[in-house]
């Protein structure tokens, strides 16, 4: 059991790459009322350093350090995805459990159909369901409590109920307004601009007719791919709020 940290106004919502992340973050920077963080702790280890409000960050302590900096003078949302391992954010007890941790999922023959179609080289690990559920029982440990969790085709499926629930379980207003806003490719994507070409082109949670799990179904690497992610995907997708 957790023990009791003092809050801090940091919103954070984690997903595996391809599970329509950045479009819930499109829909957190509509609203206005947060500062909007786009994948630091994936960008600093990708790109050597990310800027977190006025900060750069050249490491994972740094993006953290950060990201309470920023968050004394106004509320942030970041999210991020785990495609790689975070091993300092799971050292950080302090972080998991004062911060709101959330977790977004998608079906993983649809996320990894899709992440292939961008990456046809990609590996077993940075699909990130097992290090996604990694950090959901980390959070769950650290503050003794079940984290939030929404399923993408709810989003997708039932907008504004899947929106205002996680709205409600977060403690922040619902927005009715921030469900739509006008296709643009936000600065903070510019540097990894065709990983989110699908989501600039939107103007609200939409259906893209993207790859197809036939893909995966069809190769026996992808399909094993699928076969290990699958046990973690299915643990978060049993805690996640049904609109």
């Amino acid at each position: 059991m957790g023990r009791t940290k003092e809050r801090i106004p940091v919103l954070a919502l984690w997903s595996a790459p391809r599970c329509r992340s950045t479009a819930f973050a499109r829909m957190m920077a509509e609203r206005g009322d947060h500062a909007v963080v786009h994948e630091p702790l994936s960008r600093v280890v990708d790109f050597g350093e990310v800027e977190v409000g006025d900060r750069v960050a050249h490491d994972e302590q740094g993006v953290l350090a950060a990201l309470r900096s920023l968050a004394a003078s106004e509320p942030v949302f970041f999210k991020d995805t785990t495609d790689f391992h975070y091993p300092a954010l799971l050292a950080d007890e302090d972080f998991l459990a004062s911060a709101t941790h959330t977790f977004i999922v998608r079906d993983p023959a649809e996320a990894i159909a899709s992440h292939h179609k961008l990456n046809p080289e990609l590996g077993r690990d940075e699909i990130g369901f097992a290090w996604l559920y990694e950090i959901f029982a980390a959070v769950q440990s650290a503050t003794g409590t079940t984290p939030v969790v929404i399923d993408s085709d709810d989003l997708l499926d039932r907008p504004a109920e899947t929106v205002r629930m996680y709205c409600e379980a977060v403690g922040i207003p619902f927005v009715p307004e921030a469900l739509t806003w006008r296709p643009s490719m936000r600065s903070e994507w510019q540097s990894t601009s065709r990983w989110h070409r699908s989501t600039s082109r939107s103007a609200g949670f939409e259906r893209g007719s993207g790859a197809t799990v036939d893909i995966v179904e069809a190769d026996p690497r992808l399909r094993a791919f699928r076969d290990h992610h699958m046990p973690y995907y299915e643990k978060l997708s049993a805690a996640a709020l049904r609109p």
